[in-house]
């Protein structure tokens, strides 16, 4: 072999392990997580809840049920055909006299209808159900809404008040160091350093709760969300953070126009109270007749041909059947009976629809007012708290106030931020409830 060659077949190798390790030692891009806005998370809740799901399908059954209900009172085509076989004695006829003859063949379309009141009750009940359930799929929707809401800002309060027990834990470090070096120049006693270290391994306690309380509300929002949950639900997304943002209360007459007009909860009482008067009529016209109509065209002939000897077999046949309810030991007047409880026992729960939108109203704005009144003096007291605490500092570096003072002004600043997260929280819940009555986020 020559020797050029053989320098190939050994370089091979070496470049082949180069090449091999450029790859492993090439970085792989970490897939960044997805920012989710509230509209994004209210999708993809939609998508996964199975409640809401649920009522979406009850929807769509009903709906198919009043279709149904609606063919009743449409004429129904069927094609039968038929061979039938007597035995014979002799005669054309056969045997059974029911039959025309030994060799008898049937092959007809029917066109079939009935008339009754109790059809129409049954239909206009099916379109109040059908009503009923676009309106309970419309409440499960709302309070989907409201449980979103909830975990949505749950989780970027926790995210911050994460952030401000990190905080808190740099600010105690940095006050005991500087209460150990003024220990040290003989300035404080030994007392404040041990105040100071106490409040230190208090604000670590509470970094930890708060990384807990993080995990915990981001999971309890996966679990509406995320069609699988792994260990890695709560990495896989970030939620575009609008905690600052207040939206303006709406006036009280329009939430209570847009009540009156977009309730869910009061439109499937009525729908409830319009199904139970159709079922009454529909109970009721079990005393009344039916009339049924028969049309029939086709051949019922010894030999299955439109034509036999030169007669024509094709023909028709028409039919017209009265039904008069007689006697049905009690049980029409059992039906009418259940239908007129349901009635009153719907009726009284719009009754009690009605009284409930009223106070909700009132309540639901209220707590929208108050949360509004109060998260502006709770962001005042954020601030006040802040220069508080850097002035105390200030003074605790001159000598002139207590580790007292300022372990004070650390946690006074620590509730007021936390507080303005829960003021934030319940602002927003509280507009979340008025969306349930007036259908507007």
């Amino acid at each position: 072999m020559p020797m050029r060659w053989i320098r190939i077949i050994l370089i091979i190798p070496l470049f082949i392990g180069q090449l091999l390790a450029q790859t492993q030692a090439a970085p792989v891009p970490t897939p960044q997580p997805a920012t989710l806005t509230l509209n994004d998370v209210l999708r993809l809740a939609k998508a996964n809840s199975v409640q809401f799901r649920a009522a979406l399908g009850d929807a769509a059954l009903a709906k198919e049920d009043r279709v149904q209900a609606r063919s009743t009172l449409l004429p129904n085509i069927t094609y039968n055909s038929q061979f039938l076989y007597t035995q014979g004695n002799g005669t054309p006829s056969g045997r059974f006299i029911a039959n025309n003859a030994v060799h008898e063949y049937v092959s007809q379309g029917n066109a079939h209808q009935v008339l009754s009141l109790q059809q129409f009750a049954d239909y206009r009940k099916a379109g109040a159900v059908a009503g009923l359930a676009r309106a309970k799929a419309e409440v499960a929707a709302r309070g989907l809404v409201v449980t979103v809401v909830q975990n949505y800002y749950a989780v970027l309060a926790a995210q911050r008040k994460h952030a401000n027990s990190v905080t808190a834990a740099e600010e105690a470090a940095k006050f005991l160091s500087l209460s150990q070096k003024l220990e040290n120049g003989g300035e404080v006693a030994h007392s404040d350093v041990l105040k100071a270290q106490l409040q230190s391994n208090d604000r670590k306690r509470d970094l930890e709760d708060s990384q807990f309380e993080l995990i915990k509300t981001r999971l309890e929002l996966s679990v509406l969300i995320m069609p699988m949950i792994d260990q890695n639900t709560t990495r896989d997304f970030t939620l575009a953070d609008d905690m600052d943002e207040k939206p303006p209360v709406p006036a009280l007459a329009e939430v209570r126009h847009a009540a009156a007009d977009a309730n869910p909860d009061l439109r499937a009482a009525l729908a409830t109270v319009e199904a139970s008067r159709d079922e009454v009529a529909s109970a009721r016209a079990g005393h009344l007749p039916s009339l049924s109509f028969d049309y029939f065209y086709g051949i019922d002939a010894t030999h299955f041909a439109t034509r036999t000897d030169g007669v024509r077999n094709l023909g028709y046949a028409a039919v017209a059947t009265l039904n008069i309810p007689v006697f049905s030991w009690g049980a029409t007047q059992s039906q009418v009976r259940q239908s007129l409880i349901r009635e009153d026992q719907a009726k009284l729960e719009l009754t009690a629809a009605q009284r409930q939108l009223v106070v909700n109203i009132e309540l639901f704005y209220d707590e929208a007012e108050t949360a509004a009144s109060e998260l502006t003096t709770l962001r005042e007291s954020v601030g006040i708290a802040t220069e508080s605490l850097r002035l105390i500092n200030l003074r605790y570096q001159a000598g002139e106030s207590t580790v007292l003072e300022v372990v004070d002004a650390q946690n006074t600043l620590i509730a007021t931020r936390n507080a303005y997260l829960d003021g934030s929280l319940r602002y927003k819940l509280a507009l979340a409830h008025l969306q349930t009555l007036t259908g507007t986020l």
